[in-house]
C-alpha cells in the first residue's frame, strides 16, 4: 500500500492556493485579486503538535485532511450528513467551499470557519442554553430513512449497567488517587440503571461528539456553531445529552433536553452515561491509557457531577413514562 505523504505547510500551502486562486483569501487573511500572493497562504496547524490533519487558512477557512481511508469514508459522509442536518437545526454547521482529494484515496475538504470561540473556553448562557435545545429539537426531527441513505450508521444503545460496572472499579482507582469520592456512584444502583435502559423506538439522529471543543461560543454565550459531524449516528439521544453534559455541565444539558421535549428518562439516562463515562476515562488516563490531557478530564468530570434538581423530584415508573413528557 502506497504511503500518505506527511502534511506539511508547504503541502498545504500548495493545495490551498490552487482552491483559493479566484481571490477569497490572502496571507493575511484579507481578500484581492489572485487571493494568496507570491508566498502562498497563511496556513498553520489547529494544535500544534497535535498532529497535521486539521489547518488553519488565513482567518476564514479551515482544512481537513482525511488521514486514512476509514476517515475519508467518514469525512465525505460528514458532507451529506451537514446539508442533510442544516434546513433543521438555528445554529450553524460548516460548509464545505472545496473538497476532492489531497493524496490517491484520502481526502480533503476546505470549510468555512464558524466564527467564534469554543465551550472549552467560554460559558453558554441561558440564551445559549436554548441554542442547545433548538440543536437537539432539530436533530430528532432529520428522516431517519434519509440518513440511511446517506450511509449513517445505526449504533445500539450501550448497556447502563455494564458502564455503571466498570464506573464502579474506576472510581475505586480514582478514590485511591484522590481524584474522586467511590461513594457518589452508589446512587445509581443495578435496578437504578435497570430502569434507565434505553427505550424501544427512540433512536434518532445523534451528533456522538458534542464535546466542549465541538460547540462554537459567542462571547454572549450563545451557541453559534457545531462542529465534528463524521461521528453522527442513528442511536440513542441520550448520548447527545451526555456529550453536553460532559461539555457544558449537567444542569445546562438536562435544562436544554427539557426545552427539546426530552423527559426525565432520557435526560437522566444521559446524566449518568456522562458520569460514569467521566469516572472511566480519568481512571483510563491517570494508567496512560487515555490520550486526553488529565485537565480536560477533571472539568469533564466535574461538570458531569453537578447537580441537578431533577434527580430529587423524579421517580421514573417502570411502563415507559416519561421518554418524552413533562418532568
Amino acid at each position: 500500500m502506497t504511503q500518505a505523504p506527511t502534511p506539511t505547510a508547504d503541502l498545504v500551502r500548495g493545495l490551498v492556493r490552487s482552491l483559493l486562486k479566484d481571490g477569497t483569501e490572502g496571507k493575511d487573511g484579507t481578500t484581492g485579486r489572485g487571493g494568496t500572493g507570491a508566498a502562498g497562504p497563511d496556513v498553520r496547524p489547529v494544535s500544534p503538535g497535535g498532529g497535521c490533519a486539521t489547518w488553519w487558512v488565513g482567518g476564514r477557512h479551515v482544512l481537513r485532511l482525511a488521514p486514512d481511508r476509514d476517515a475519508t469514508v467518514r469525512q465525505r459522509r460528514e458532507l451529506r450528513v451537514r446539508d442533510l442536518v442544516r434546513p433543521h437545526v438555528a445554529v450553524a454547521v460548516p460548509a464545505s467551499v472545496a473538497h476532492g482529494e489531497w493524496a490517491p484515496g484520502l481526502s480533503y475538504t476546505l470549510d468555512t470557519k464558524v466564527p467564534g470561540g469554543s465551550a472549552e473556553e467560554l460559558d453558554v448562557t441561558a440564551v445559549g442554553e436554548a441554542d442547545l435545545a433548538g440543536l437537539l429539537t432539530g436533530l430528532r426531527q432529520v428522516p431517519a430513512r434519509q440518513a440511511e441513505a446517506l450511509g449513517v450508521p445505526r449504533v445500539p444503545p450501550r448497556s447502563l449497567e455494564a458502564l455503571r460496572r466498570m464506573a464502579v472499579h474506576a472510581a475505586r482507582q480514582l478514590g485511591a488517587a484522590d481524584e474522586f469520592e467511590p461513594a457518589l456512584l452508589g446512587q445509581l444502583t443495578p435496578p437504578g440503571a435497570a430502569q434507565l435502559a434505553a427505550q424501544p423506538g427512540t433512536a434518532v439522529l445523534v451528533h456522538h461528539r458534542l464535546t466542549g471543543g465541538h460547540l462554537v461560543v459567542s462571547a454572549d454565550g450563545r451557541v453559534r456553531g457545531v462542529l465534528g459531524w463524521t461521528g453522527a449516528a442513528l442511536g440513542d439521544p441520550a448520548e447527545d445529552i451526555a456529550g453536553l453534559a460532559l461539555a457544558v455541565g449537567s444542569p445546562t444539558a438536562v435544562r436544554a433536553a427539557t426545552l427539546a421535549g426530552y423527559g426525565a428518562r432520557p435526560c437522566l439516562r444521559g446524566l449518568w452515561l456522562a458520569r460514569c463515562d467521566a469516572v472511566v476515562r480519568l481512571a483510563a488516563r491517570l494508567e496512560d491509557r487515555d490520550p486526553t490531557p488529565p485537565a480536560v478530564l477533571r472539568t469533564r468530570l466535574r461538570h458531569a457531577w453537578e447537580a441537578i434538581l431533577l434527580e430529587r423530584v423524579t421517580e421514573l415508573r417502570g411502563d415507559g413514562a416519561g421518554d418524552h413528557g413533562d418532568l
